[in-house]
């Protein structure tokens, strides 16, 4: 499928990109050749194969849910730049 620079165009300004002539030309022809390929993949039969949700259909080997000591709240803010007690003291930034 070939793209024309009005279209080219229309993807530049949906990702907020200023592109020169030469750019757009390029990134015409680049998007031609992904399209080409995706209607190659358009065309295979896939009627036959099963849908699946992840490339290997082994089931997921889960460990045993244990409860750990976790950090008390002065070793969690312990290697904080700055903290205000036991809580994390960070720049404000909206006025």
């Amino acid at each position: 499928m070939k793209l024309g620079l009005p279209e080219v165009r229309h993807v530049a300004k949906l990702a907020r990109l200023n592109l020169s002539e030469a750019e757009e030309r390029a990134l015409g022809e680049q998007l031609s050749a992904i399209l080409g390929h995706v209607e190659q993949l358009q065309a295979l039969d896939v009627s036959n194969v099963p849908p699946m949700t992840h490339a290997s259909q082994e089931p997921t080997r889960l460990r045993e849910d244990e409860v750990v000591p976790g950090f008390s709240a002065e070793q969690a803010v312990s290697n904080a730049p700055a903290h205000l007690g036991t809580a994390v003291a960070v720049p404000k930034i909206i006025e």
